[in-house]
């Protein structure tokens, strides 16, 4: 044992994938010993890097040869709390991830890379802007009577209280949150309070009713689209305990929060709460178990509640609030009907039923929204004499054309190429577009109403910083007769002069392989059906519309959405899933492999379900992705299933020690809890 008496012994975390933790050494008389959660500068090959203390020990077993010394310990910042540190190892444990990995991405960059100088000069700038007035709130509106007693229950509720705020689009529950956020500010002097949205363009609406309603309490933001300048002030707000509300994307459930008492996930249901690269983690579960660990309440609100937590609802795990009616009174749900494409054949994409609608709603200087979930002018260019088509040479996808800025583009590996002018196999230069996007939908909408102010709004129309509040902004005001959008527009917004919402193209989910792509879009049709009919109807006003453009009119799934219907919806897929053995009846992971060839990452798959015996576990054969090619790598996957979480986790920790002695050209990841498969 090499002798450390004059040292103490810093276990440290590192972003780095190998699953260890680092011994450095810290000299006893550089002043007062470290301490764990605090941020260390430590030597790491031939880098300085910035690690995560984990512990302190007196005794290494690391050779002295190769026992460096730590640099520095930033100990002008307060050190990450333990129950902060046990929700990162238990994300780490859970989701089978380094615990590095998994802290240390969870921090500001700048707080990784900056000086000390740096860091002063930011907790100044903090201390200066930090000030805080009362914190009672403002223009409070009257609640009907099923928001109050929802926001007493969600406001007055004690210890870890999971609650599934159950209520239709338009039924106030973004008031309820905010009047159940200001009896547990009152109560809990001090207190924080973290509010999770799915995406970022739903952050600017939420924040602006969060700062009117509480303009003496400091509000923090954390989401992708700060400058890592003010993400690093916003996280050491929401550390140093001074942000009281805290508001963000998935990202924002691993800040810091050392006084939090409520957590709520609005949109609960959404997919974006799950990680897709690098540590797959569900937002929403661990802001589940983060309120369980802490022995606080937490409210999960949607409209089309996840199975999952639906499931919990109806066997007693979560208390189910419901919110029947909308909020504003005379608002009433829109009228669904389904426009049959076999009898009303679309031209330019819609029906004349559905043009008939628009027109009338721009005759009442109403609004209108069209949804299509597809951006882009088509998905595919064509050869129509010898058959060609735009497929990507390095994915097994199409590239897509983007009329406006003359461009072909792979919205998988981002490839991107002029529109040739000739058929590059036969030299036909009537080359045409296949299938419809936003953009051809706007097109189509400017010939149809060249009079109607029409704007889209997608991914491709608000890539610069600040676009899309920009946009949203605008259809708040009225300056829109029309809107065109992706599912950007479908949840969080409200459009008080929107009476229509057409729906087009949904038929090609109900014949995904995917089992939950029901799921999801019942939900969307859903979620951008209630964009409609906010706002209480006048007399003499028309009423709010959805129409839905189908060839599959008789299909169930259409019918529940026409009755509203989600409760007998839901029940029927939960008794499927149950019978299919399907999640939340089964718990999942999949191991995915990357190669140069198919063959490569099959074979490695196929050592992979051999190399360990697993009783009560199944492990399926190995199948080429649907998504098989993306940037000339092949892609293959593996599910793993069992009826106990307890076992397959057991299993996973041994099985990924095995995984890691194969050796190969093989890139693999292992999810947990796998939303795509």
């Amino acid at each position: 044992m090499p002798d450390t008496s004059h040292h103490c012994i810093l276990k440290v975390a590192l972003d780095t994938p190998l699953n260890a933790i680092f011994d450095y050494r810290w000299p006893c008389e550089a002043g007062a010993e470290p301490l764990v959660g605090q941020l260390a500068l430590l030597p790491f090959g031939a880098r300085e890097v910035v690690g995560l203390i984990v512990g302190i020990a007196h005794q290494t077993d690391v050779d002295p040869a190769k026992l460096k010394d730590a640099l520095a310990v930033r100990s002008q910042l307060a050190p990450l709390s333990p129950q902060w540190l046990a929700l990162a190892g238990f994300a780490a444990d859970y989701y089978q991830r380094p615990l590095g990995e998994v802290a240390l991405p969870g921090l500001p960059k700048n707080l990784r890379v900056l000086t000390t100088v740096a860091l002063d000069r930011a907790l100044k700038k903090l201390d200066k802007n930090a000030a805080e007035h009362d914190g009672t709130p403002l223009n409070v509106p009257r609640l009907n009577d099923a928001q109050q007693e929802a926001a007493d229950a969600i406001g007055g509720a004690t210890g870890y209280s999971p609650t599934l705020l159950y209520g239709v689009t338009g039924s106030g529950k973004t008031e309820v949150y905010l009047q159940a956020c200001a009896q547990v500010l009152e109560r809990e002097p001090g207190g924080q309070i973290l509010i999770l949205v799915p995406e970022i363009n739903l952050t600017p609406q939420l924040e602006g009713n969060i700062r009117a309603r509480f303009p003496g309490v400091m509000l923090a933001t954390l989401h992708s689209s700060l400058s890592e300048g003010e993400r690093m002030l916003h996280w050491l707000a929401a550390h140093q305990g001074r942000a009281r509300i805290v508001l963000g994307t998935r990202l924002a459930i691993l800040a810091s929060l050392p006084r939090l008492k409520l957590i709520v996930i609005d949109e609960e249901h959404d997919p974006s709460y799950k990680q897709q690269e690098g540590l797959r983690y569900s937002a929403r579960d661990l802001a589940v178990w983060r309120a369980w660990q802490l022995g606080i309440p937490i409210v999960l609100g949607s409209a089309t509640p996840s199975l999952e937590s639906w499931h919990h609802a109806q066997s007693g795990r979560y208390r189910k609030l419901e919110l029947r009616e909308r909020a504003v009174k005379n608002a009433v749900l829109p009228q669904v009907k389904l426009l049959d494409m076999e009898r009303d054949k679309p031209k330019d994409g819609l029906t004349s039923h559905l043009v008939a609608a628009l027109r009338q709603r721009m005759d009442r200087g109403e609004q209108s929204l069209l949804f299509l979930n597809r951006r882009g002018y088509a998905p595919v260019i064509c050869c129509e004499s010898c058959g060609w088509i735009s497929n990507c040479n390095r994915c097994t996808s199409f590239m897509v054309l983007h009329k406006p800025e003359h461009r072909l583009r792979c919205h998988h590996c981002s490839l991107e190429m002029r529109i040739p002018r000739h058929c590059p196999t036969c030299g036909n230069v009537d080359l045409q577009p296949l299938g419809r996007g936003t953009q051809r939908v706007e097109e189509g909408l400017q010939q149809l109403f060249p009079e109607a102010r029409i704007l889209r709004i997608d991914a491709d129309s608000t890539r610069k910083k600040g676009s899309a509040k920009e946009a949203f902004d605008t259809v708040h005001r009225g300056e829109v007769d029309i809107l065109i959008g992706t599912q950007m527009v479908a949840k969080g917004h409200d459009f008080k002069k929107l009476t229509l919402v057409g729906i087009l193209n949904p038929d090609t989910a109900l014949f995904s392989q995917d089992y939950r792509a029901s799921e999801r879009l019942f939900a969307q049709l859903m979620q951008v059906a209630g964009r409609a009919g906010r706002a209480a109807q006048t007399e003499g006003g028309s009423a709010s519309e959805v129409l839905i453009q189908t060839r599959y009119p008789q299909h169930p799934l259409y019918g529940a959405v026409v009755n509203h219907d989600y409760d007998h919806f839901a029940t029927a897929l939960l008794e499927e899933r149950e019978q299919a053995a399907l999640p939340p009846y089964l718990f999942q992971a999949l191991l995915r492999a990357e190669a140069p060839e198919l063959a490569t990452a099959i074979a490695f798959l196929e050592q992979a379900r051999d190399c360990l015996p697993h009783p009560g576990i199944t492990i399926n054969d190995p199948i080429p992705m649907s998504m098989t090619r993306v940037h000339n790598v092949d892609r293959a996957q593996l599910l793993v299933e069992s009826a106990s979480r307890p076992a397959l986790q057991a299993f996973l920790k041994y099985w990924l020690a095995e995984l890691r002695a194969i050796k190969g050209r093989i890139k693999w990841s292992l999810e947990v809890d796998p939303l795509d498969i």
